[in-house]
């Protein structure tokens, strides 16, 4: 499975961003709707860390306790992308953010490339 995030960014305190990512390369028996997928961000000096995950269906999200509130998890099953927006960013999000599939065991297995978002005035 390939996974190619949106480019990231500069963002100020307070401010918003969306990335995107697309999956494709699904063997047999696999597609983007019958699989969860979530985000994952690796902040500098740090261990990655969960973010965010969505259902197949994509009528049902959960987050981490710092991201809950001010992120949102989305997903466009017929475009087999799947979306994060971020509002009130603050300077500890700043990490590099992955998207990734997710096992049976909601542990995730495929990996993107990565974007960096950075939040700094």
């Amino acid at each position: 499975v390939q996974l190619l995030e949106s480019e990231g960014g500069l963002v100020q305190p307070g401010g918003s961003l969306r990335l995107s990512c697309v999956a494709s390369g699904f063997t047999s028996g696999f597609t983007f709707d019958a699989t969860f997928m979530g985000w994952y961000r690796q902040a500098p000096g740090k261990e990655r860390e969960f973010v965010a995950a969505i259902n197949m269906q994509g009528n049902s999200a959960y987050y981490s306790s710092s991201t809950k509130g001010r992120f949102t998890c989305t997903r466009d099953n017929d475009k087999n992308t799947l979306y994060l927006q971020m509002n009130d960013l603050k300077p500890e999000d700043t990490a590099v953010y992955y998207c990734v599939t997710l096992n049976a065991y909601q542990h995730p297995e495929d990996w993107g490339q990565g974007t960096q978002v950075t939040v700094s005035s």
